[in-house]
């Protein structure tokens, strides 16, 4: 499943239903660029399991705001639109893929 991009606007609705991993992330941000490839591999591991969702926290701090991201990347997982599990920082992508997993 390709990585889905989403703004202020498109947050909720994308995170509405089943599992879904948020990367709150800026193009400046060097640990966000290591971790782009390993949600590349966790995305297409999933196949439709779960969705990674990117949001540039840059173009949308309402959304950024709300859920407290105060460095990037930050990773929350939501489950049904609710806020299951966050990380902060690069992640290898075992630990991201167990993340999600234990939430399927």
């Amino acid at each position: 499943m390709a990585i889905i991009d989403v703004n202020d606007a498109t947050f909720k609705e994308t995170i509405g239903e089943g599992v879904k991993l948020v990367d709150f992330w800026a193009p400046w941000c060097g640990p966000c660029k290591m971790i782009a490839p390993v949600l590349e591999e966790v995305s297409a591991d999933l196949d439709g399991k779960a969705d990674i969702v990117k949001l540039n926290v840059d173009e949308n701090q309402a959304t950024a705001a709300e859920f407290g991201v105060m460095s990037i990347p930050t990773l929350i997982l939501f489950k049904d639109g609710e806020e299951v599990d966050k990380v902060v920082g690069f992640q290898p992508k075992e630990q991201l893929t167990a993340l999600i997993e234990k939430h399927l």
